[in-house]
């Protein structure tokens, strides 16, 4: 006997149907809401999993979501990670600097001078040459 039933109801169900039959939309979203309509016709998990290619605890943990949450079930959570190192602002100041002259005696800027210039003007506590490199990139800066 399954703990977490998963019950549509009419428009449920519609929408669920509505969002397959759209154009673009994540891969991930498609693949809980077909796990949903699959749940909600009788389908055991085990036969969720051979018709969609996915695992078994994506499966119970899809039909949990959507016990306690609802149709929200479907969207991303956000994901933890590393926050920014450099706000929008200090990305804006690091492109300047960049396009600005080179400081005495060099010719031009270089990743690593960059990233100590960044902590110069206390725009982070530190920063490597590797994420000045993702910001310049970003903006599609050349140095040259």
């Amino acid at each position: 006997m399954k703990k977490y039933i998963v019950d549509l109801t009419d428009d449920e169900r519609t929408a669920l149907e509505t969002l397959l039959r759209r154009g673009k939309v994540a891969a991930r979203k498609l693949t809980r809401a077909r796990i949903l309509l699959h749940a909600a016709r009788g389908a055991t998990d085990e036969r969720i999993v051979a018709a969609l290619g996915v695992g078994l605890a994506t499966v119970e943990r899809t039909r949990r979501r959507f016990v306690e949450e609802g149709l929200e079930a479907i969207n991303e959570r956000p994901r933890p990670g590393v926050p920014a190192r450099l706000t929008e602002k200090a990305e804006a100041r690091l492109v300047a600097e960049a396009c600005s002259a080179a400081p005495a005696g060099r010719s031009t800027w270089t990743l690593r001078l960059l990233a100590g210039r960044v902590v110069e003007l206390g725009l982070a506590d530190s920063c490597s040459h590797e994420t000045v490199r993702r910001v310049l990139k970003k903006s599609a800066s050349n140095r040259g």
